[in-house]
């Protein structure tokens, strides 16, 4: 008998956990930190609602927070055994856990600076140390390489081409009758022909499917982002402001360095401009890329292995501590500056931020998904101003999203990729969407490809 449980990602696009248990061995698909509508933060704080200490194993798709920033409170709440995912997610696990813990650690301090929170003192979920006693619990195998990892069930980590890494787990589970039950659990889906990654692998055949439905209600561009990217750099240009693009610093801000470098190389936008990194992660995940080959695409390793500087790394300037990053509020002339979080929620980006966005000479570029109840999202739909440090500040820079960066696959590309299995899944749960999109893609996929489709809620079990 084997069961799996939703923990999270269910009508959200955050919080992504899974609960398979097979013949009374129980594995954790995922263990994602919630983000966003505070209704939703709160479920970080609350008791998991499984015995931490009953897991058998942990297995992560990648390393992004919203798949792994759990994984120090499970360790606190009793897990020890291992966490199982690829080579690049690993090292990746390696500077964005320990960052988690000492940007809630910077939080708390600072809200118990300003009194600005309901709990006296405030506390940090987890700290810098708890995430670090996490890492030595990773262990890496590779992908397309089947592994047992409990009695009867093995795993296979097959590319998704979301960032580097990722990857889809394909589960098979043999029954005491001599039948197997295969389920994939898709991770995020990247999407297909995009710079330095993979394309993702061809669905195979399965019992049952998680399938992320981030943008399964729209598509995206079909235009160039980087046309569109190089237009925005110029107008603000123009305008004698800064352009301020938050971005994840794994995955995004490396997309972002790419086009940029190709745009002076193409002598589209001024190469006098200076662009800088402002972020110390990001950094760290340049040379995370560069030394996983087995984790790119065969055009980034032939760069690579022909020493050429394919993610223009000399393009750039690095701002690596806290003063070099303040130091960029007092710059005048017009500049670039790509820093985290992603979705304007912590990190660098809301000193630069707090600054930038009174200059109506500014642009603010979101290059990502931006969930309800973040400061990206509330910027994005028009509000005019935010808090940020416990003040309201007023919005008069230009608000611009390039959607064509996103590293999820939208509605189209995920009924191309299901229509073009051998062999159609037996079941398919829709998860880690909000729910307009995850409702319009079940309607997509029931209409246009007659599969059963599930819309999983929070705590709900099926078998499997």
């Amino acid at each position: 008998m084997a069961s799996l449980q939703f923990l999270g990602a269910t009508g959200t696009v955050t919080g992504s956990k899974y609960l398979l248990e097979h013949d009374g061995f129980r594995v954790l698909v995922d263990c994602g930190l919630f983000q966003g509508l505070k209704e939703l933060r709160l479920r970080n704080w609350s008791p998991p609602p499984f015995d931490p200490r009953s897991l058998g194993l942990v297995l992560l798709t990648h390393a992004h927070l919203d798949h792994s920033g759990y994984l120090p409170v499970l360790q606190k709440n009793g897990y020890s055994g291992e966490i199982v995912t690829t080579p690049a997610s690993r090292d990746l696990c390696g500077i964005i856990l320990p960052d988690s813990g000492h940007l809630q650690e910077e939080d708390a301090r600072f809200a118990n600076k300003r009194g600005s929170s309901k709990h006296k003192p405030a506390v940090p979920l987890y700290t810098k140390d708890d995430a670090l006693q996490v890492l030595p619990r990773i262990r890496c195998v590779g992908f397309d390489a089947p592994q047992t990892v409990g009695p009867g069930i093995s795993a296979t980590f097959r590319a998704a081409g979301h960032i580097v890494g990722a990857a889809m787990i394909e589960m098979r589970l043999s029954g005491k009758d001599g039948k197997e039950k295969v389920i994939l659990f898709s991770g995020d889906l990247g999407r297909p022909a995009q710079p330095i990654l993979p394309d993702p692998e061809p669905l195979p055949p399965c019992d049952h499917l998680l399938l992320e439905s981030t943008y399964g209600n729209r598509d995206h561009p079909k235009d160039d982002p980087k046309v569109r990217l190089g237009e925005i750099v110029n107008r603000t240009i123009r305008r004698g402001g800064t352009l301020l693009i938050p971005a994840f610093a794994v995955g995004r801000t490396q997309h972002l360095m790419f086009l940029l470098h190709e745009l002076r190389a193409e002598g589209t936008i001024p190469t006098d401009v200076p662009i800088y990194v402002d972020s110390p992660m990001a950094i760290e995940a340049n040379r995370i890329v560069v030394r996983h080959p087995e984790a790119q695409d065969d055009e980034m390793r032939a760069e690579n292995a022909g020493g050429r500087d394919a993610l223009g790394m000399k393009d750039v300037r690095f701002a690596t501590t806290p003063d070099e990053s303040k130091a960029l509020n007092d710059v005048a002339y017009p500049t670039i500056i790509i820093s985290a979080s992603g979705m304007a929620e912590g990190g660098r980006i809301l000193h630069h931020l707090a600054y930038k966005l009174p200059d109506p000479r500014s642009t603010v570029l979101f290059v990502g998904f931006q969930a309800i109840g973040t400061r990206g999202r509330a910027l994005q739909d028009g509000r005019t101003s935010v808090r940020i440090y416990g003040r309201e500040v007023s919005v008069k820079a230009s608000i611009e999203t390039l959607d064509g960066l996103s590293a999820h696959a939208d509605r189209g590309e995920l009924l191309k990729w299901l229509a073009s299995a051998g062999k159609r899944p037996g079941r398919t749960h829709l998860v880690h969407g909000e729910p307009d999109a995850r409702d319009a893609l079940a309607v997509s996929i029931r209409e246009r490809l007659g599969l059963d489709v599930n819309c999983p809620a929070y705590l709900d079990k099926v078998e499997v």
